[in-house]
């Protein structure tokens, strides 16, 4: 196991068996491409054996830090030591930077397959700093390289390799989401986007309730979208789509999520401007819950719901049935707002431009409709939100606002 920085180099040689062995050690310029040339040799004599398990394979061939990891830009690392512990299977490992970079990681143990690699990482990029979340599903060895280049670089270059020691593995059942981005919580990727004070700085959000609010605060000309998923649904009566609810308030979006069931998630961010028709990807949240929640969804959400439209009751999507709902709402810029069900409602508008009206929800299996209509001369009603109409007295979602 090798070690080298700009000055020193430390070998630790483990050997497999009683014996005699010939260390042999041999350098070059670390500029140059010729041949490796022999500088010294060492004979070692191994009386006892240790039982220690095999490392990971290395074709880095060093460990730790690269010796021009200053020219990669990385200034320093949060393990100093050679060998990273993970006594309960899991592990931060972050890297300060003197320049924004992008890092991809690569996880090897000898039980470990590629599909199963992909979710025991969550990457994080920030302006000095480079963050992996490692989750280890076995005991043992294993090996973490980082890959690093510039936002510009167009090569990847080996910047370390860990050696990680899990003591006692974590549950499998507990790994992260499938799918995940180099781009988890807010960072470079965001702020490129034009979204800031994250209320959320984080990847991993652990919600013992079952639901959360991402805040960021965007410009004028930014719009967010947000995609819930999860590996294996079990229980959910609605798309995972129905459990999100993006708001577009003046200078800030908010991306609610309440949850089906328990387990853990990923909520995937998405943006554009002005000037672009589709929605690039920002980055991704994990979320994780294990209380048991069973969370109602929110509204079906039409295009038309967008900036300056908040919905500040009913938040559940599916209405207690023969009951009468108070409705709440703020749309940006209409003449009219009804509620289409078992009758028609003309909602009301108040001084604070909140349109709002008792409505009599009906029988159960009913759809009931928010629509709009957005100047006078128009003669159609547009969607905005549909509610179902369902059985039982479902959990509420209080009201906002």
């Amino acid at each position: 196991m090798m070690m080298v920085s700009e000055s020193n180099m430390t070998i630790k040689v483990t050997p497999p068996t009683e014996g005699l062995f010939d260390l042999m050690i041999f350098a070059r310029h670390i500029d140059s491409q010729d041949p490796y040339n022999w500088v010294c040799s060492y004979q070692i004599q191994c009386l006892e054996p240790g039982h220690g398990e095999k490392l990971p394979e290395n074709p880095f061939h060093f460990w730790g830090l690269h010796q021009k990891m200053r020219d990669f830009g990385i200034k320093e690392s949060s393990h100093k030591e050679e060998l990273l512990v993970a006594p309960q299977g899991t592990l931060l490992v972050t890297l300060q930077t003197s320049r924004p970079l992008l890092a991809m990681y690569e996880l090897l143990n000898k039980d470990l397959d590629t599909a199963l690699c992909k979710k025991c990482l969550a990457a994080q990029a920030e302006e000095e700093k480079l963050s992996c979340h490692v989750l280890c599903p076995f005991q043992g060895y294993y090996r973490l390289s980082v890959f690093v280049k510039d936002l510009g670089g167009s090569t990847f270059r080996n910047a370390a390799n860990f050696l990680i020691r899990c003591l006692r593995p974590i549950n499998q059942n507990e790994l992260f989401p499938s799918g995940l981005s180099m781009h988890c919580g807010s960072g470079i990727s965001s702020s490129s986007r034009g979204l800031s004070n994250p209320s959320h700085s984080a990847p991993i959000i652990t919600t013992k309730l079952g639901k959360c609010n991402i805040t960021f605060n965007i410009p004028d000309d930014v719009e967010v979208t947000a995609t819930l998923s999860k590996d294996k649904v079990t229980s959910a009566k609605y798309p995972l789509e129905r459990y999100v609810l993006v708001t577009h308030l003046r200078t800030k979006v908010s991306i609610c999520i309440v949850l089906p069931e328990s387990g853990i998630y990923k909520v995937g961010l998405f943006g554009r401007d002005k000037d672009h028709k589709d929605f690039v990807h920002i980055c991704d949240y994990i979320i994780r819950c294990f209380s048991n929640p069973s969370w109602p969804p929110f509204p079906r959400v039409y295009s038309l719901w967008r900036r300056g439209c908040v919905l500040l009751e009913p938040r559940t999507g599916v209405l207690q049935e023969q009951s009468w709902v108070r409705f709440r709402i703020k749309v940006l810029k209409a003449y009219q707002v009804v509620v289409l069900g078992q009758e028609k409602t003309a909602l009301q508008q108040t001084l604070k431009a909140i349109w709002e009206g008792d409505v009599f929800t009906g029988a159960a299996g009913m759809q009931i409709k928010l629509a709009a209509k957005f100047s006078q001369q128009s003669s159609s009603l547009e969607v905005i939100l549909a509610f179902e109409v369902g059985g039982g007295t479902p959990a509420s979602l209080g009201c906002s606002g």
